[in-house]
């Protein structure tokens, strides 16, 4: 006990809140003391597979139609065992297609919503805002990545097509999270804030408790001294 009288605390002031941008955006990709990730990343996650799953509806639903319809119109000419057998042949035939086209297009969809909503959010949380224009340039970007293949032409095509997406869909987020109250960056904010005031409250309790242990073990330590000096 004698060794810990004077010696600092094993514990240290709770760190402020992120301030700059890249901290902010290092931020995402941790897991915080319950071991979750920030609400943005699970949204990135969220919306990739629904976008992947729309794709798939998208893609899958006319092709499969159309494939069956196809083979019904092909097959007149066939002969099948019996009626159940040529349902089911056109059957294959539209599940082949929906697994073919639906996969193309959900893969496509994915990827343009994934990078667009790591985009945006990226930007809204360097920035620490949501406005329309971090929106907008997700989407230019994303547009641009997409069709920067077919050269010059395409990447401008994809510019535009990229914003004309952003603005809308940034636009229908933003009144979205305006109606549930607040928008997820003032969301963070506050929830930032209040960690970190309950937690340096915490530690300024620990540490006047410290200080109280400290006080206590000197005045114990200091009366024998005190009674062998008057004995002397």
């Amino acid at each position: 006990m004698a060794e810990g009288v004077g010696a600092p605390p094993q514990f240290g002031r709770p760190a402020p809140p992120p301030q700059t941008g890249w901290e902010r955006l290092s931020e995402l990709w941790r897991r915080d003391e319950r071991q979750q990730y920030p609400e943005e990343t699970v949204n990135i996650v969220k919306s990739a597979f629904t976008g992947g799953v729309v794709g798939w509806m998208y893609g899958g639903l006319p092709a499969f139609y159309h494939a069956r319809k196809a083979f019904i119109e092909r097959s007149h000419g066939e002969l099948f065992q019996n009626r159940a057998d040529a349902v089911q042949s056109a059957h294959r035939a539209g599940l082949r297609s929906f697994i073919r086209y639906g996969w193309r297009w959900s893969w496509r969809v994915a990827t343009f919503v994934t990078i667009f909503n790591m985009a945006s959010t990226g930007l809204s949380v360097y920035r620490n805002k949501s406005t329309i224009s971090n929106y907008a340039s997700a989407g230019a970007f994303t547009g641009a990545l997409f069709r920067i293949h077919l050269g010059l032409q395409g990447l401008a095509g994809g510019l535009m097509f990229g914003t004309a997406f952003g603005i809308p869909a940034g636009a229908l987020l933003m009144i979205m999270q305006k109606v549930a109250g607040e928008t997820l960056q003032e969301k963070r904010n506050r929830e930032r804030r209040e960690l970190y005031e309950q937690k340096l409250a915490e530690w300024q309790s620990r540490l006047s408790v410290t200080d109280v242990l400290g006080e206590m073990e000197s005045n114990a330590q200091g009366g024998p001294e005190t009674e062998r000096a008057r004995e002397f």
